[in-house]
């Protein structure tokens, strides 16, 4: 087992700062970079689709384009719970990958679990996101087609849905 001398406030601190930033970034308050930075230099960060990347370089290379450009800039993550397992250092979290409204005040989310290991200073050096990517492949289809339906998509989310699944895209006289 690992062991480590950081403290519960320690931990929540680092939580709360982790927490905080990814909601800046992800509002657009604030910027991807902020939140790759809460990694040590040669952190690694398990992201399903994408597999491991490490070092704080290779996340920042998946983060921009990935959590700033569309799909990602269309979500929030609001957390559900949290637990701190101060024994080892690691913070594990229930997230909602929440779409923004689609134009009908309706909530499309699906849930993930991030696996944080705490690295000291304010930084973390690993961190697991744990998901099913079908149901976040199908939350991105169902909220397009919504959003598609009543209009609510820019002309370069739209061109976006066209591209990359066409198959979420109604055709007309589709019922």
């Amino acid at each position: 087992m690992m062991s480590n001398s950081y403290s519960r406030d320690e931990l929540e601190a680092a939580f709360t700062t982790w927490r905080t930033t990814v909601s800046r970034a992800a509002s657009g308050e604030g910027h991807w970079r902020d939140f790759v930075d809460l990694f040590t230099e040669d952190a690694q960060y398990l992201e399903q689709m994408v597999g491991v990347l490490k070092g704080r370089e290779a996340i920042w290379a998946w983060a921009e384009p990935t959590l700033a450009g569309f799909p990602g800039s269309a979500m929030s993550f609001p957390p559900y719970w949290h637990v701190v397992d101060e024994e080892n250092g690691v913070i594990v979290a229930k997230l909602n990958n929440l779409m923004r409204d689609p134009g009908d005040g309706s909530q499309m989310g699906s849930d993930n679990i991030s696996i944080l290991t705490y690295a000291g200073e304010g930084r973390f050096s690993s961190e697991e996101d744990v998901y099913d990517p079908s149901a976040f492949g199908e939350l991105i289809g169902s909220w397009g087609k919504r959003a598609m339906e009543l209009g609510t998509l820019n002309a370069a989310e739209q061109e976006w849905f066209e591209n990359t699944m066409p198959h979420a895209v109604p055709r007309i006289g589709s019922v």
